[in-house]
């Protein structure tokens, strides 16, 4: 990828992994909010189109929570072949390269978990 054995590189791979994290994040954010907004209408007392508005919340929000699963995931999978481009020496020493990596695979887990207890909570 490099050949400038700078790690400014190796930082720059990790902000973009951290920017795919904070995406990840926010889409599932917004997924939930659109899936218990649907609640709120039914709950609201709304009867013209409960049950269509409670499903189709449902359906986009879960829908965006695993796109944010998957963003997650594949961030980590982008960011592992970047790594393995770069020369030990663009890394330095005593760098842990796995936070970032870490943090994408627990917001990724919990993604999974949460899209599990909407469906369970259906």
């Amino acid at each position: 990828m490099s050949s400038l054995n700078d790690p400014r590189v190796l930082f720059a791979a990790e902000r973009t992994l951290l920017a795919w994290n904070r995406t990840s994040i926010a889409l599932m954010a917004f997924g939930f909010v659109i899936e218990r907004f649907g609640l709120f209408l039914q709950i609201n007392g709304k009867n013209e189109l409960e049950i269509f508005q409670r499903h189709v919340s449902f359906l986009v929000g879960t829908i965006l929570i695993l796109l944010a699963t998957i963003i997650a995931i594949f961030s980590i999978i982008q960011h592992q072949r970047v790594l393995k481009t770069l020369k030990p020496n663009e890394i330095p020493f005593g760098y842990i390269l796995n936070m970032g990596m870490m943090t994408n695979w627990i917001v990724g887990v919990l993604g999974l978990f949460l899209t599990v207890y909407l469906f369970i909570e259906l």
